[in-house]
């Protein structure tokens, strides 16, 4: 039986996966003026602030947070747990007013209610840069500049470590792998403990490599040197499109058709949608592991954000057979290797402890999403899902494995 101790003993918890939204001005105030009409723009379009790429709108994103209602916190967890249906999204995906949420956009308002919510520090993710890369393809130097506007533009609003309790985490991309050092040396510079490149193929102008092609090693080099976590969280995922797109058509159906709608989980074709979850994440994990990543750089962390957990088995089984059918493919296993390396925060309507079944709860991490509408209402109702783990395992999961990925 387990020791399940006083779930209410843990006065405080750690969120590894937290979001503020983007003001007006996230990707502009520090864009260089030759770039401003390329990558994403911010149109003036009858009489609302709307996110354009070229001439289209972005496929899933209308406009920046505060120029658009916002969901209600937590209003799509029942959906996504799947004790719902699509017929039962209403009002609530666009009911909230920016204005009255000053925790959204302001790091001290939010630092204010962290308090309230008993969060001693925060992983301040994106809402909107995680879905930025590959849309703005194949114009890398715009997608680039961009990227590097926003990065600044985060350090000045929300900071890299803010009183050690906010750790806003900059996004970093591959596509130009000496600027991706560049890049990664100033985000040090200015304090950054945790990165975020997208969990994906990397955009190149040779076309796509994969993130663990030793042309970035360079890249990864300095992340070990550093100490510092890479964190790949989910976003839109462009460049899985053309797979998206097969997989489609093998099946006798369309891919998806997008057209700047950010409830854009009701125009996904079902079938196709299920076939593609978790395909691409695991995918790039299972990259970073046979393309010999850890085996070159033996102190890398990695931290899978907002990409669920149900992944992690079928993965840890394909990387298994791998290894037992290619001998001297692995000069150690790759299934130890990605427990070594790799930390997971599992979706909040994940069953942890099926989780746990592959992963250690020492590589297991606590991520609310709040103030996201796939997310929880309230950050410490995780703590329900872990009622059978033992008080010991409770507080790692819950407090020291972010804290020492963020402090260690």
């Amino acid at each position: 039986m387990a020791d399940t101790g006083d779930l209410a003993a843990l006065t405080t918890v750690f969120d590894a996966d937290n979001h503020y939204w983007e003001s007006s001005d996230a990707f502009t105030r520090h864009r260089d003026p030759a770039f401003a009409d390329r990558g994403l723009r911010v149109v003036e379009l009858d009489g609302t602030r709307r996110y354009f790429l070229g001439e289209h709108p972005h496929p899933i994103l209308p406009g920046p947070g505060d120029a658009h209602p916002r969901p209600r916190p937590g209003a799509l967890y029942d959906y996504f747990a799947g004790r719902s249906d699509k017929g039962s999204i209403g009002a609530e995906l666009a009911c909230e007013a920016p204005a009255e949420h000053p925790e959204w956009f302001n790091r001290d308002a939010r630092l204010a209610r962290m308090d309230v919510q008993g969060l001693e520090a925060a992983w301040m993710f994106p809402s909107h840069a995680v879905c930025l890369e590959g849309p703005m393809q194949p114009d890398i130097e715009g997608s680039l500049e961009v990227l590097r506007a926003f990065n600044r533009w985060l350090q000045e609003d929300w900071g890299f470590a803010y009183q050690d309790r906010i750790f806003g985490v900059p996004y970093l991309s591959l596509s130009d792998a000496d600027g991706a050092v560049r890049e990664l040396d100033w985000c040090l510079d200015h304090g950054a403990r945790v990165v975020s490149i997208r969990n994906g193929p990397a955009f190149t102008p040779d076309g796509t490599r994969s993130p663990a092609d030793p042309v970035f090693d360079p890249f990864w080099a300095r992340v070990q040197e550093a100490g510092v976590v890479v964190a790949p969280h989910a976003g839109f995922d462009d460049g899985y499109r053309e797979v998206e797109a097969a997989v489609a058509r093998a099946w006798g159906y369309r891919a998806a058709q997008r057209g700047g709608d950010t409830n854009a989980i009701t125009l996904s074709e079902p079938f196709v949608t299920m076939l593609m979850k978790h395909r691409l994440v695991q995918d790039f994990a299972a990259a970073l592991v046979s393309h010999g990543l850890f085996e070159r750089f033996p102190r890398l962390r990695v931290a899978y954000i907002e990409n669920g957990g149900t992944w992690v088995g079928p993965l840890l089984h394909g990387l298994e057979l791998l290894a037992a059918q290619n001998p001297g493919m692995f000069r150690t296993s790759p299934v130890e290797q990605f427990v070594e390396h790799c930390w997971v925060a599992p979706f909040v309507e994940d069953d942890v402890t099926a989780l746990a079944a592959h992963l250690p709860a020492r590589r297991i991490l606590f991520g609310s999403d709040w103030p996201h509408a796939e997310g929880l209402g309230e950050p410490r109702d995780f703590l329900a899902g872990l009622a059978g783990f033992s008080a010991a395992d409770q507080r790692r999961i819950m407090v020291d494995n972010a804290r020492e990925l963020t402090f260690g």
